[in-house]
């Protein structure tokens, strides 16, 4: 194979046209809207799972993989395009509640003492949460938009063609391999097929899905200015997230409802942000909102993406179903993608991620 059609514009499609790329394949990029304007733009950019220790290992392997190389990632990003994604090995800080019996396990077998040596954190938080809080120094986060122009950016200058709002009608076979993929754009061709389109990724390929359980999952997120960083570090709380970036926003998340493909925003929503955030930091009273918005993570069981090779069709591969970590896996994945294209050896056993064909379990909102 020299040469694929990716279907699906966003981290992990771009990431994933970027390593092929490199290896000199040709690639072409379909995207029914535009480019990174869907979940992986509306995301927060915390490079972890939010409690690590609650999730399992596949999960936890490959964002453990994926974050050992983003910095490496990211810089060169950066050195090729000058597009700065603002990679930030900030920390972040845990409050109760959470499992504490897990959580120090999981710091003792991650060496990882969870201590708390910010004396900022003292002014912002109140004493009694803060002695039962776990500092985790090395989560980083990453600014999604700014990473994901740079990713186009990369995709085109290294030969790369990024083709927005084309729409997949069809998925054309001949003796169990596709010939072609009918858009609404005309008729694209290659020697191979990725399916990178997120939460729609079972929708569009249709009957040639088996069981994959990719569906999309909402989340709101809310928008706020500060003139200098409130925070230091992430602040997490359960599902609560407060994510301070470099020039002063502040971004607060997020929900999980389970309501299709709709991205309307809610008062609810808001409200239910705005009160839990407003009590760890007061200060968000005096400032306006900037920007609401909803996003669909591509969820799927226990949080685990399918990648690889359709089990029926040879030049057909997937990746997708990153639930809420398609920013956090994105260069892991399509490391492991690659890997699986050009029949090297994996860095650690991917049999995981090649169930998703035969995935019945429910889809749990964690």
């Amino acid at each position: 194979m020299s040469q694929f059609l990716l279907i699906g514009a966003g981290v992990i499609g771009l990431a994933s046209a970027v390593r092929l790329l490199k290896e000199g394949f040709t690639v072409t990029v379909l995207e029914k809207g535009k480019a990174g304007q869907e979940s992986s733009w509306a995301g927060g950019g915390i490079l972890s799972p939010l409690t690590p220790w609650d999730y399992s290992e596949p999960v936890t392997q490959l964002t453990d993989y994926s974050t050992s190389i983003y910095s490496k990632w990211v810089n060169e990003l950066l050195l090729s395009t000058k597009i700065d994604a603002e990679f930030n090995e900030c920390g972040m800080l845990v409050l109760p509640p959470y499992d504490s019996v897990k959580a120090d396990q999981w710091c003792i077998s991650h060496n990882i003492k969870g201590e708390i040596s910010q004396n900022s954190f003292l002014n912002t938080i109140h004493q009694s949460i803060l002695e039962s809080a776990i500092f985790l120094p090395h989560v980083a986060q990453v600014r999604n938009p700014r990473l994901l122009t740079a990713l186009q950016s990369e995709v085109i200058k290294r030969g790369g063609i990024i083709k927005e709002c084309c729409e997949v009608r069809a998925i054309n076979l001949k003796n169990k391999s596709v010939v072609s993929i009918s858009t609404t754009d005309g008729n694209y061709s290659a020697d191979g097929y990725i399916f990178t389109a997120g939460a729609w990724s079972r929708e569009i390929l249709g009957k040639y899905a088996l069981n994959l359980n990719i569906s999309p999952m909402q989340g709101q997120m809310l928008l706020y200015k500060f003139e200098a960083p409130p925070l230091t570090s992430i602040f997490l709380q359960e599902e609560l997230y407060l994510i301070p970036r470099l020039d002063g926003h502040l971004l607060i998340g997020s929900t999980m409802e389970d309501v299709g493909f709709n991205k309307q925003i809610t008062q609810a929503a808001y409200n239910k942000l705005y009160k839990k955030a407003s009590q760890l930091l007061p200060e968000i009273a005096t400032k306006p909102l900037v920007n609401h918005w909803a996003g669909l993570r591509p969820a799927s069981p226990h949080n685990i993406p399918t990648i690889g090779r359709h089990p029926e069709i040879s030049n057909l591969f997937i990746n997708s179903g990153h639930f809420r970590y398609g920013v956090t896996m994105a260069p892991g994945s399509a490391e492991i993608l690659l890997n699986e294209i050009m029949e090297k050896p994996q860095p650690f056993d991917i049999s995981p991620y090649q169930r998703g064909w035969n995935q019945l379990d429910k889809i749990e909102f964690s």
